[in-house]
This record gives C-alpha cells, sequence and structure tokens, in this order.
C-alpha cells in the first residue's frame, strides 16, 4: 500500500516525467515529418542513392564522412579544402546558414529553422548505414 502523502506527489512527479520523455522522444510521425522535410527541401539537389550525384552531391552514408569526401563529384573549392567531417553539429551549422558557415559554397539555400533542420538532420541520421 502506497501512503496517501507520498501518492500524489510522487504520482505527479512520475506524470510529468512521462510527459516530458515522451515529448522529447522520436516518433514514427518525427521521422515520416524529416523525410517529408528532405523531400521538400532536398531532394531537388541531393539523391540518397549511393552514387547518384545531381546538381549536389549524394547524401548517402553523410553522416560521418568527410566534407569534399566523394571523389567522382566536382566540389566547390571551399568544399575541397574543408577540414571537418559531417554530423550533427556541423549539418545543424551548415543548414542554418550556408554562406556563413562555409563562404563559398555552392549550396543555394538561405537556412531553414531550427525545428526543420533538426528533423532533416534526424531524417539523415536515421537512415545512415552501420
Amino acid at each position: 500500500m502506497i501512503p496517501r502523502l507520498a501518492s500524489r506527489p510522487v504520482a505527479g512527479l512520475l506524470l510529468a516525467a512521462g510527459i516530458t520523455s515522451s515529448a522529447m522522444a522520436d516518433s514514427p510521425g518525427d521521422h515520416a515529418q524529416g523525410e517529408r522535410l528532405f523531400r521538400a527541401q532536398c531532394v531537388g539537389c541531393h539523391s540518397l542513392a549511393p552514387g547518384e550525384h545531381l546538381a549536389g552531391p549524394s547524401l548517402h552514408d553523410l553522416i560521418g564522412r568527410p566534407a569534399g569526401g566523394i571523389d567522382d563529384f566536382d566540389y566547390s573549392p571551399v568544399l575541397d579544402d574543408a577540414d571537418f567531417v559531417w554530423n550533427a553539429e556541423t549539418l545543424d551549422a551548415f543548414l542554418a546558414a550556408p554562406d556563413d558557415f562555409l563562404p563559398g559554397t555552392r549550396m543555394v539555400l538561405w537556412g531553414l529553422d531550427e525545428r526543420s533542420r533538426q528533423r532533416i538532420i534526424d531524417y539523415l541520421e536515421s537512415i545512415a548505414e552501420p
């Protein structure tokens, strides 16, 4: 038996913790929204198929890849010379303001809001091969 005095506060704390953790967890709807945003914002210039380049390089296995790391794509000189790896942090900064992050990039994007960036990055991370 749970004492009456403790049961309500504890139940309230557990309920609040459950709501907070479930709100922060990725849901199938978040994944689908990330895919929709990717298709709306990125697919005109980028493919997810390996070796299939459009105006931009294939984003297949982008997470963990060195910037300018595909041999058969003609990157801008700044991306050829870049010395970083694509991860959630670098992608977030790049998608927020490509020209600020990497002046001279050929990326044609005026920046995405934080929520859209996060959903696209989460989607790219979710389809990355281990």
